[in-house]
């Protein structure tokens, strides 16, 4: 009977790609287990360490492809923590561009067939959005102790909404780590997932007649969604890092 209904079900499943699993073993998994979700993980820090380490080591006034794309991500995200947050928030610039930089090659490495994306988990973006929430909160405090609790009583609006808004604005301050880890996970998890889907229909042709018309739309398919995975997987960083300055500033400078 199980057989039965196993054999009616999906022959494919999108989201096993997402499924954690042990290196050496078939075991439980513990917090020491090498997983690979751990090994990617290396794998992002060993490419971010290449590209900053050894690109720009021989540093020139004409640099070579690894110093431009390494000295391009550098302007970039300097320019939009100053842009964003004021000279004063450039202190707090290595965290940034170190976060941008986890997240950008995660995403990226990701898009490799074989691959796994480690952003796609809620445990790992949760992890590093509860960081930038307490981090942000921690400096508000200590850089204006009582005064940055300004940041949820809007002084530009009528006096008697002013409660309804604190309401509301400390709620949507608490509801920041949530929503800035979902929607990175799930929007790399999503685009993942429809790819998977796709490239199930692939074979079709060596299987039935039918194939003949489903296999290359399902190939065009794939390709034009792997296309929109690239663009998503920077937007995506950079969406995740911008937030991250717009945090930052509300702490450096939490009036209205």
């Amino acid at each position: 009977m199980a057989t039965e209904e196993q054999s009616e079900g999906l022959a494919f499943h999108p989201m096993e790609q997402f499924k954690i699993q042990p290196l050496f073993n078939d075991g439980p998994i513990h917090w020491y287990t090498i997983t690979n979700a751990t090994l990617w993980m290396a794998v992002v820090l060993l490419c971010v360490l290449a590209l900053f380490v050894i690109g720009t080591r021989g540093r020139a006034i004409i640099p070579s492809r690894m110093q431009s794309v390494a000295e391009l991500g550098y302007g970039f995200v300097h320019k939009m923590v100053e842009d964003v947050t004021g000279k004063d928030g450039l202190k707090f610039f290595p965290y940034v561009f170190t976060l941008f930089c986890f997240i950008v090659f995660s995403n990226f490495l990701g898009l490799i067939p074989g691959a796994f994306t480690t952003t796609s988990h809620i445990a790992v973006t949760g992890i590093l959005a509860v960081a930038v929430f307490l981090a942000v909160t921690i400096i508000g405090f200590v850089k204006h102790g009582t005064h940055f609790l300004g940041l949820f009583w809007v002084k530009s609006a009528p006096l008697a909404l002013r409660p309804i808004l604190a309401v509301i604005e400390i709620i949507s301050y608490f509801v920041r780590p949530v929503s800035h880890s979902i929607r990175l996970a799930g929007n790399m998890m999503a685009g993942h997932a429809v790819i998977k889907v796709f490239a199930a229909f692939a074979p079709l042709i060596l299987i039935s007649g039918i194939g003949i018309a489903v296999t290359p739309l399902s190939i065009l398919a794939i390709v034009a969604m792997y296309a929109l995975e690239i663009l998503v997987a920077f937007i995506q960083a950079y969406v995740f890092t911008i937030l991250t300055c717009v945090y930052l500033r509300d702490a450096l400078h939490p009036g209205h």
